[in-house]
C-alpha cells in the first residue's frame, strides 16, 4: 500500500527548457520545409520556332545559327559524339536522328555537357549561353529526329495529369515529383522542370527513364500541368512537412507525437513516493 503518496511537478526550469526544445524542432522542421521549397520557376505555357527549328529562337539567319552550331560542337562535343555526329564507341552516342528535342533538353537543363561519359546527366546551370545553345539545338536538328515540342497546359485536365502521373512516374518521381533513387540512378524532383521539359523527356527517354511515346498531345499537356502544379500543392490535411511522401512524412508524424504524448505525460503526470 502507497503511504505518503504526494504530487509532484518537474523544477519550472526543467519544464521551460523542455518548451524550448520543442519549439526548437518545431522550427527547425519549419525552416528545413521552406528552404526545401524551389524558387518559382515560370510556367510555359507552349514553345515556337522558326527556321523550321521549334524552340529556337535565336534571330541569326539559320546558315550562321548552323555554322556556330557546328563550331561550338566540334569544339565541345566531338571528343564523345565524334565529328560527324555519329559516335564513339564507350564515349558518347551517335546524335543523327536524336533530334532537336534532345539537343535543347540536355543543353538547356545543363545536363551536357558531361565531365567523364560515364556520369549521371544532372540538371544544373549551362555553360553554354541561351544563343550557343540555340545554335547546338539547330546543329544537331538539322541531322533529323523529333522537334522541341510545343506545349499547351491549358489543354490539359490536372486530374487526368494526376492521374497519368500516378500510373507512369510516381514510382520513381515520387507522387509530387520530388525524385528518389532507383537501382543505377539518381531520380530528379521536378520543381525546376517547364512543360516543354516534360514533354521533351517523355519523347526522349533520358537517362534510365523509358521514352512515352504512345501519349497524345492533350495526355502530355495534363501530364505537364500536373508537374507545374507540384511546385506549390495544396495542404487540406495540414502541414505538408516539405512533401518527401506519405511513409517518412508518417514516420515524421508519429516521432513527433511520441515526443510530444512523453513530454506531456512528464509534465502533467504524478509521481509517487514511499
Amino acid at each position: 500500500m502507497r503511504r505518503g503518496a504526494r504530487r509532484r511537478r518537474l523544477p519550472r526550469r526543467v519544464r521551460v527548457w523542455a518548451a524550448l526544445l520543442c519549439g526548437v524542432l518545431a522550427g527547425t522542421l519549419l525552416l528545413g520545409q521552406l528552404a526545401s521549397r524551389p524558387a518559382p520557376v515560370a510556367a510555359q505555357d507552349g514553345g515556337g520556332g522558326r527556321e523550321g527549328v521549334p524552340g529556337v529562337t535565336s534571330a541569326l539567319p539559320r546558315a550562321a545559327l548552323l555554322a556556330e552550331g557546328r563550331r561550338l560542337f566540334a569544339a565541345g562535343c566531338s571528343s564523345c559524339h565524334g565529328d560527324d555526329a555519329r559516335g564513339i564507341a564507350g564515349a558518347g552516342p551517335s546524335l543523327r536522328g536524336a533530334g532537336a528535342a534532345a539537343a535543347d533538353f540536355y543543353l538547356r537543363t545543363g545536363r551536357m555537357p558531361l565531365d567523364a561519359p560515364d556520369d549521371e546527366p544532372r540538371r544544373k546551370e549551362s555553360p553554354y549561353s541561351e544563343r550557343q545553345i540555340d545554335a547546338l539545338v539547330a546543329y544537331v536538328g538539322s541531322f533529323g529526329g523529333p522537334p522541341v515540342p510545343a506545349v499547351r497546359t491549358s489543354r490539359g485536365s490536372l486530374a487526368l495529369g494526376f492521374r497519368l502521373f500516378q500510373e507512369n512516374c510516381a514510382g520513381c518521381h515520387q507522387v509530387v515529383a520530388r525524385g528518389g533513387i532507383t537501382t543505377g540512378a539518381w531520380i530528379p524532383g521536378l520543381q525546376q522542370a517547364s512543360p516543354v521539359d516534360v514533354a521533351e523527356a517523355l519523347a526522349i527517354g533520358p537517362y534510365v527513364m523509358p521514352r512515352f511515346t504512345r501519349l497524345t498531345p492533350v495526355e502530355v499537356a495534363a501530364l505537364a500541368r500536373y508537374v507545374t502544379w507540384t511546385r506549390q500543392p495544396d495542404d487540406p490535411g495540414g502541414w505538408g512537412i516539405g512533401h518527401i511522401g506519405p511513409v517518412p512524412e508518417g514516420m515524421v508524424a508519429w516521432l513527433l507525437a511520441g515526443a510530444a504524448l512523453i513530454l506531456t505525460i512528464r509534465l502533467i503526470g504524478e509521481r509517487t513516493s514511499e
